[in-house]
């Protein structure tokens, strides 16, 4: 019975039952059937080309593994727990359709070697995927914001308000975020482009490959210079669920602000039907579903940046088993990051902006003190000073129930004669945001300068 195992020659008792459903993971790694397909065909054409393998079992392999993978795509492919992996089932099914030549492939490879090139390859076409999908978002995001340029709204400091900005520039900060997110997609997608087929089991192996073919075959930069780093480290796994996790919390902050402005308290923003949810007993509720999942998500997406490093910080050089809990973590992980992504894509467009209720709310809270504060430093007031008389104004306002820009001439005197009426006069949110014209200020033509720049970006990306 152990014999059937492809390793089992050793073994005299067959494998517990018990134990084949907790070793196996083929519910995880059998969407990774391409790749393993892709890497055993680049290792049998090296094989043939250095004279390992004969032309006859090369063409019998390609030709095998092209109909697994036919079999697969179609439904007819059966995968077995009791073969533990991916890797084992193809293998399995391509010796019972070629014979002896399916059993050669093996040859110069281990498991350990094949699951780090599978999962780099696999993980190496989700990065790209993944970073189109955070690029629509941008460009979603630069829409908006080309919409919004000159549409006033609070800024926030410790979720009060602060000065008021455009929702232009507000999303655009986003659109910063996502770009460095990408970039870190990217810069993890480089590194982890080393090929560790021909490692082996961990100390390479005794046959004349020729790693460089098999490298420059799967799209590799170049082989991987240590046949004990290759099969062992998941830094390039942990790399890729911190950059996943980074994301994530900057879509869940926008998600929070999403769910705020939705509130009847806020009314900022109504988002579309099609991606909320109602109530079971309340007839009145439009809950924000979609961004709570994003929020909810995030933590399960940090969850698997944990899991890794907690599971890896412990092992000893080279491969161990632990390591088979790798792929739930990132796939998961990825999976639930696309999905995220997507749904942000798909929700903004329709998003309502109740711009009445965003300039009102502009404009209460003393949101233009600090532009008060300029007026009267190039009055020749001394900043500091400046921000104690803004300082008493608010007092003042706050104790009559007035704005700043509701002050009359006699309540200025009696704060302080520098102050003059045709100052708190001039306080407008849309003087504020206009007057921020420079780089990276709230300005419309800021905004709208930033537009341009990053849909030639977006463009050329």
């Amino acid at each position: 019975m152990a014999k059937e195992k492809l390793w089992g020659g050793r073994f005299s008792e067959a494998t517990d039952a018990l134990v084949e459903q907790f070793n196996a993971s083929i519910d995880v790694d059998a969407r990774m059937y391409a790749e393993d397909i892709e890497g055993s065909k680049a290792h049998a054409r090296m094989l043939g080309s250095v004279g390992i393998l004969d032309e006859d079992d090369v063409a019998a392999i390609l030709r095998g593994l092209d109909q697994v993978r036919d079999e697969i795509e179609s439904g007819a492919f059966t995968f077995s727990p009791a073969l533990e992996d991916v890797h084992m089932n193809i293998e399995a099914r391509l010796t019972e359709l070629i014979g002896d030549a399916g059993k050669r492939l093996h040859t110069a490879r281990s498991r350990n070697d094949q699951v780090a090139t599978d999962t780099r390859l696999y993980l190496r076409r989700r990065c790209d995927a993944l970073t189109d999908k955070m690029r629509t978002l941008q460009g979603v995001l630069v829409e908006l914001a080309e919409q919004h340029a000159a549409t006033v709204m609070p800024g926030f400091t410790h979720l009060q308000t602060a000065q008021p900005v455009t929702l232009g520039h507000h999303l655009l900060a986003y659109v910063e975020m996502l770009e460095r997110d990408v970039g870190r997609f990217l810069d993890a997608r480089r590194r982890m482009n080393q090929c560790p087929l021909g490692s082996a089991a961990l100390a390479g192996t005794s046959f004349p490959i020729d790693r460089e073919q098999t490298a420059r075959a799967l799209g590799f930069d170049a082989p991987c210079r240590n046949s004990l780093d290759a099969v062992s480290d998941r830094d390039f796994i942990i790399e890729l669920l911190a950059a996943a996790a980074l994301a994530a919390v900057h879509l869940s902050r926008f998600a929070e602000e999403l769910i705020l402005w939705m509130s009847a308290q806020f009314a900022f923003v109504e988002l579309p039907d099609a991606f909320c949810t109602g109530s079971s007993i309340m007839p009145q509720k439009k809950n924000p579903d979609m961004p709570e999942l994003v929020r909810g998500k995030t933590g399960r997406i940090i969850g698997g940046l944990v899991s890794m490093l907690v599971t890896v910080k412990s092992l000893p050089l080279a491969y161990n088993k632990d390591m088979q809990e790798d792929k739930q973590a990132v796939f998961d992980a990825l999976d639930q990051l696309e999905g995220c992504v997507a749904i942000f894509a798909a929700m903004l467009p329709g998003m309502r902006v109740n711009a009445e209720a965003m300039r009102r709310a502009a404009s209460a809270g003393f949101s233009t003190a600090t532009d008060l504060a300029d007026a009267l430093v190039r009055a020749g007031v001394p900043f500091r000073e400046a921000h104690a008389i803004v300082g008493r104004s608010v007092a003042w306002c706050i104790e009559h129930g007035v704005e700043l820009h509701e002050m009359d001439a006699q309540a200025c005197a009696a704060i302080d004669p520098r102050l003059s009426e045709s100052m708190v006069r001039a306080l407008s949110v849309e003087d504020c945001v206009r007057a921020r014209d420079h780089i990276g200020g709230t300005a419309p033509t800021q905004v709208m300068r930033q537009v341009r720049w990053w849909k030639e970006r977006l463009q050329d990306a």
